[in-house]
């Protein structure tokens, strides 16, 4: 049977749509960095395209063969972007100043000689896509609030709001900003699901009080 990252760890990706605490492990990533308002923006897709392109090109590579070693069947996991601003308070309806990090997870036999075979299969294949945008990284996240955000993207705030509350009362501080960001996983497909009916799990770093 295929590894669902998902599934097998739902407390990562399928949380409850109220806030809870977690201590997000150490992962691997291909991840791809840009600047701007997501939407219509060139290089946001491109980076989207450029995840994925990379990510199937080690998925599919048993069928020529060329599977790595340790390779198991898998399903890709989901979309993830972190997001924030060079200075300021990071304002969700505000845009045109977000930075952000496009990301996938990657299974655990993937490494950097890996990642960069990857790479070079994708040239080939699309010459067009800038591969030298992509980064092969180790992310630990460690404590955070999560919840899942059921409905449009536009309305996130409101599920923002409910973690707040939830920090308040369990004494945490929340530390979202240049180091550690906002983070938002993508569960659903925006071009085939209706606003009302998305699933994104959104993730802000905390720390207690001392």
């Amino acid at each position: 049977m295929k590894l669902d990252y998902k599934k097998e760890y739902k407390d990562l990706y399928l949380p409850k749509n109220k806030p809870m605490l977690i201590d997000v492990p150490k992962m691997m990533f291909f991840a791809v960095d840009g600047k701007g308002d997501p939407n219509h923006n060139m290089s946001y897709q491109e980076a989207i395209e450029l995840l994925y392109g990379l990510s199937y090109t080690i998925k599919m590579s048993y069928k020529n063969g060329n599977e790595p070693k340790g390779y198991f069947e898998y399903v890709v996991p989901p979309l993830e972007g972190l997001w924030w601003i060079e200075e300021g308070l990071f304002d969700l309806n505000k845009r045109n100043n977000w930075l952000w990090t496009s990301m996938i997870r990657q299974p655990e036999f993937v490494n950097e000689e890996i990642f960069n075979w990857a790479c070079e299969q994708l040239k080939i294949k699309k010459p067009a896509l800038n591969v030298d945008r992509a980064r092969f990284i180790e992310f630990e996240e460690g404590l955070c609030v999560q919840m899942m955000h059921l409905g449009p993207y536009s309305e996130e705030p409101e599920s923002i709001e409910k973690m707040r509350q939830f920090m308040n009362k369990n004494k945490l501080v929340d530390q979202t900003g240049k180091i550690r960001k906002h983070h938002e996983i993508y569960l659903s497909d925006p071009r085939r699901v209706k606003p009302e009916r998305l699933k994104t799990v959104l993730r802000h770093p905390v720390r207690g009080i001392k």
